[in-house]
């Protein structure tokens, strides 16, 4: 995925007033998604006030005009469409340059779902998402680790956010003060030989399992 993601701290409050700073990042088309339909009609209204050319879509809205409005958005006659997740499922868009998630959904694999709508073909895309305090902390955590995988740049709010175990094994502290399970120096925990091996013997006397858990929020 060939995505720049930017995420950034911003208020409740502040987010429709910021989202038109962040159209300017990139030339259209843009794609922004929220979580609820009075906030998909409030972000388009408030963008037509502003003089953006954009069309909206949700699940509200009858077929015709979202037919129209996914049209219009396709040839290029709008630069920007507010959607939520159920009414864009199944469009797909060319060339795509930002999507912005104004609210940031509730599981990490709808996440990588919306800003895949952009960076194909070979060309980069950026995804900017909206997070504040309203977020639930597992989501936020679990969009840390994602971002740390793809080797993307962690905001202050969420490089300070810590899992259970992440503070037992007191990770990205920089500092080597040994191991919190054999006592050992010059390890820590995560890389400990002893409870590896401790790790390996328990892990061969368990039958195989498979544990599936979905979450799936529609809106």
């Amino acid at each position: 995925m060939n995505v720049i993601q930017e995420v950034e701290y911003v208020k409740q409050e502040a987010k429709i007033v910021y989202l038109l700073e962040c159209l300017q990042k990139t030339e259209p088309p843009v794609l922004i998604f929220a979580e609820k339909k009075q906030d998909v009609d409030s972000i388009h209204e408030y963008l037509l006030l502003k003089g953006v050319e954009a069309v909206a879509i949700h699940g509200g809205k009858d077929q015709e005009e979202r037919t129209r409005s996914v049209e219009s958005f396709r040839k290029g006659e709008k630069d920007v469409m507010v959607a939520t997740d159920v009414a864009s499922k199944g469009l797909d868009f060319e060339e795509i340059k930002h999507v912005i998630n104004y609210d940031m959904p509730d599981d990490v694999e709808n996440y990588v779902h919306r800003i895949g709508r952009t960076g194909r073909s070979g060309k980069q895309g950026l995804a900017t998402t909206f997070i504040n305090k309203a977020n639930d902390e597992s989501v936020l955590l679990d969009l840390k680790h994602l971002l740390l995988e793809a080797r993307q740049k962690i905001p202050p709010f969420l490089a300070e956010l810590e899992s259970e175990q992440e503070k037992f094994l007191d990770l990205g502290t920089g500092d080597e003060r040994g191991c919190a399970y054999c006592g050992g120096l010059g390890h820590r925990i995560t890389a400990c030989p002893k409870l590896e091996a401790v790790q390996t013997k328990a892990a061969s006397s368990i039958g195989r399992r498979d544990y599936l858990n979905s979450n799936q929020a529609d809106y």
